[in-house]
């Protein structure tokens, strides 16, 4: 990637390690970090996957998601596609609006899954104390690799190039002492940035952001905040206590201690996921009970092929979302763990005794409740 390359613009995908932008950092020089942690978050990762074992795919406007004909919604979108205003979760038949050169894909999770271990795994060998958020996105606490805080410059750089090396994927890297702050500057310079905040300088990093950019900050709070006219991480940082405490409660107090760039959490290594699950909205509304055990077949399918790499499973949940958009969840816990040869038959008892005959827009089923570290072995297959 040329190192003038701006936000928005796409990543490099051939074999060459890509050189990162013009490095931002309100780092002083030299100090020794108590705490340094370092946030990765890989560049539009699934359309960045396609585009690389697909080079007539690159430059071109992607989408990763469902099919615009059938009410699907947009995974991922590669950059050339986001600069015509798509983004995740957007309906494709928006997206195909907005865009119609797009190129649609199915997503195709286990290639994803696979991409990403590789991934987590190069981390690793940063720290052991990494926190998996997502596939594409994790925390690793690299207080033992970073001295002062120079030499954040030197590791963030080597990761790019490991990660580059080991999937041919570019990543943004954020680097702070708290985890707020390293997210928040992952994202600051996307795609194949390298942002790096020093001890005591992440309120003034944080300032001029919206409070949409602080983790933890959604759009109900966002809008909250707006009615007070709060719109930007400075003006939260700043104001009094009491007046936060008035109108928002003591959690109006979290928002502010994310605004000043307060965070103590821990990278939480121990922490698993919490569920695997599947969903599928249906191009027209189904009400015969062969179609929609299919759909749950196919769905039960899916979480079947994760279930061998996450640990055993106690509880199966069936989602149920009706034409009025009524949705209802209702869980099953056996008393055993799922099996591949078990979820079908739950997921089809658990629809049976739920469902009331009314047409169905969509469909999930999803596992939780794991076990963790269970004796012996479990077997699933």
């Amino acid at each position: 990637m040329d190192a003038r390359q701006g936000p928005g613009e796409t990543p490099d995908l051939s074999r060459e390690p890509p050189s990162s932008p013009e490095l931002t950092s309100v780092a002083r020089p030299g100090g020794f970090p108590e705490r340094a942690i370092l946030h990765l978050d890989l560049d539009a990762f699934y359309s960045s996957v396609e585009q690389r074992d697909n080079p007539r795919l690159r430059g071109k406007p992607v989408i990763v998601g469902g099919d615009p004909d059938r009410r699907g919604v947009v995974a991922t979108a590669s950059y050339e596609a986001r600069r015509f205003g798509i983004r995740s979760g957007l309906p494709a038949v928006t997206a195909r609006r907005l865009c119609p050169q797009a190129v649609f894909i199915a997503p195709r999770f286990g290639v994803y899954r696979a991409v990403s271990e590789t991934v987590m795994e190069v981390l690793q060998r940063l720290s052991p104390t990494l926190e998996r958020i997502a596939y594409d996105e994790a925390f690793v606490d690299v207080s033992d690799r970073v001295r002062a805080w120079l030499d954040a410059d030197s590791l963030g750089k080597s990761v790019k190039r490991d990660i580059h090396g080991a999937v041919g994927l570019t990543a943004s890297i954020g680097i702070a002492a708290n985890k707020i702050t390293a997210k928040v500057a992952s994202d600051h310079q996307k795609p194949n940035g390298l942002t790096i905040v020093a001890s005591g300088e992440e309120a003034r990093f944080l300032a001029p952001l919206t409070v949409r950019k602080l983790w933890g900050i959604g759009p109900r709070a966002e809008a909250r905040l707006a009615t007070e006219g709060i719109e930007r991480a400075e003006q939260l940082a700043a104001a009094s206590a009491e007046w936060i405490v008035a109108r928002f409660g003591h959690q109006g107090l979290e928002w502010q201690a994310l605004a000043r760039g307060v965070d103590s959490r821990p990278v939480a290594s121990g922490e698993k996921r919490r569920q695997i699950s599947r969903e599928e909205t249906f191009a027209e509304d189904l009400n015969d009970i062969d179609s929609l055990c299919a759909a749950l077949k196919r769905m039960s399918d899916g979480v079947i092929s994760d279930m061998r790499t996450y640990p055993p499973a106690r509880t199966l949940t069936v989602k149920i979302r009706y034409a009025n958009f009524t949705t209802i969840t209702r869980q099953i816990s056996p008393g055993t763990v799922m099996t591949a040869q078990s979820v079908p038959d739950h997921a089809r008892h658990v629809f049976m005794d739920h469902w009331d005959g009314r047409p169905v827009r969509l469909l999930g089923v999803a596992l939780s409740n794991f076990v963790e570290d269970a004796p012996g072995q479990l077997k699933l297959f």
